[in-house]
């Protein structure tokens, strides 16, 4: 059955693209060309369930609850229509993101993410090369039609790579192109570590295959210049260090290895605080945080007004409801996201809604750590470097958040209940495993 399998992991690497580059098919194939593919990508991974009969209730408690409480907003959302719109697509994504876990194992999930962002990185490379050498002007998306003057962020190319600006490839921003590179960065180091450690696995990848295609993610991070990225790499590293060290170590020790880590990532958060203007202009960027401190202003007023409750889930804020169709303006440009995630959940589902999420991420976090970590006695599925991944993508997803609320949506709302559903498995293994006599 390893045909079917390989398709499988075809099927997955398909989903991650376009949950990852979801302006490249609705630039070009217009949002119906997108909501066809869409609708495929989901008829496909229905007859998976169906074939395999997954059992869509193997979920962690904290991600039902969440689930549960996103749904029930529909009650008293202030835009019920696009509520149940932004529920229904939500739970889709949270639904191929659990016939992932059960179809898939851990190598194949890494594998169909590397296909995918390597195929956005070298499209991306190749479109901005021919926007640059052929169409030497930006690039608006097709099937659309501005008046001029129109803001710059309208362009899918700004035609910027010989031009010393940042590149925003197929995906049509820099920073969601930055963001991609550091997921292939993430996958093809834990490849070419699978490589030198167990050469057999089928998850590995090849060391000329795998340093080439980490020089060209490291490329794409130079040539976007995303800051949030950058601070989510920083975060990655540091993570790597800790697990690697806490591998190390056992009992009381490795739990002083936790607390210092959070004490440590307490301080820095701190020093990052009282030393925000002089590290924005280290890194080249505006003291109001690319005008995210107005967005959050706006957003926390707004939230105020139904602290406890939100008004109501809707994902990705809808542009053709109030309050989110005036709600931040900025440069011609309406804003469709908090630009943080933990705000954004404050705001369409309130207090409670955050802490469900809060412990949704909590939990994952505890078991991702330990899957990275501890493996089951004669655990050949899972090696040493590839339970690097999800721990790895988890801590790039919740750095991220800070700044973005991609988390909530499209290939971050994905990875999440990936890992959380994922991790739970490996935990019920781990504690079987350690029963056995």
């Amino acid at each position: 059955m390893s045909w079917l399998r390989e398709r499988r992991v075809a099927l997955a690497g398909l989903t991650l693209f376009t949950l990852l580059a979801g302006d490249a098919w609705r630039y070009s194939l217009s949002w119906y060309g997108w909501g066809a593919i869409i609708a495929l990508l989901g008829l496909a991974w229905l007859a998976v369930a169906v074939r395999e009969r997954v059992d869509l209730r193997r979920v962690p408690v904290a991600l039902g609850a969440v689930a549960a409480y996103l749904t029930l907003s529909i009650a008293w959302s202030a835009y019920p229509g696009a509520s149940a719109i932004g529920v229904l697509v939500t739970l889709i994504t949270g639904a191929v993101a659990i016939v992932m876990t059960q179809v898939l194992t851990l190598g194949d999930v890494v594998r169909a993410l590397s296909a995918a962002t390597r195929w956005i990185l070298g499209l991306s490379l190749i479109f901005e090369l021919i926007v640059a050498t052929l169409v030497r002007q930006p690039l608006l998306p097709f099937w659309t039609s501005y008046e001029e003057p129109y803001p710059a962020a309208f362009n899918w190319s700004r035609n910027a790579l010989l031009e010393g600006g940042r590149i925003q490839g197929i995906t049509g921003n820099a920073n969601l192109l930055a963001f991609v590179a550091l997921v292939a960065l993430i996958v093809l180091a834990v490849q070419w570590r699978l490589r030198q450690t167990d050469p057999g696995h089928e998850a590995s990848l090849r060391r000329p295959a795998a340093l080439g295609w980490i020089a060209i993610a490291l490329g794409v991070l130079v040539l976007t210049r995303s800051a949030t990225v950058l601070i989510a790499g920083v975060g990655v590293v540091f993570v790597l260090g800790v697990v690697l060290l806490a591998r190390r170590r056992t009992g009381r020790a490795r739990l002083a290895i936790y607390g210092a880590a959070v004490a440590i990532m307490a301080a820095v958060a701190t020093v990052a605080v009282l030393l925000r203007d002089t590290l924005l202009d280290l890194v080249g960027r505006s003291d109001d945080l690319t005008g995210r401190l107005d967005i959050w202003s706006a957003v926390i007023g707004l939230a105020q007004e139904r602290p406890w409750f939100g008004w109501g889930w809707v994902s990705y804020w809808a542009p053709w409801v109030e309050p989110f169709d005036d709600l931040v303006v900025i440069r011609g440009v309406t804003y469709l996201q908090a630009h943080n995630a933990w705000l954004d959940v404050w705001l369409q589902l309130g207090i409670l809604g955050l802490i469900l999420v809060a412990v949704l991420v909590l939990t994952t976090v505890a078991r991702t750590v330990a899957w990275a970590v501890d493996a089951p006695r004669g655990d050949a599925l899972d090696p040493a470097a590839l339970r690097l991944a999800p721990v790895l993508l988890l801590a790039m997803l919740l750095m991220h958040s800070l700044a973005e609320s991609r988390l909530l949506i499209e290939a971050g709302l994905l990875l999440l209940v990936w890992i959380a559903v994922a991790s739970r498995r490996h935990e019920l293994r781990w504690r079987r495993a350690e029963a056995t006599p």
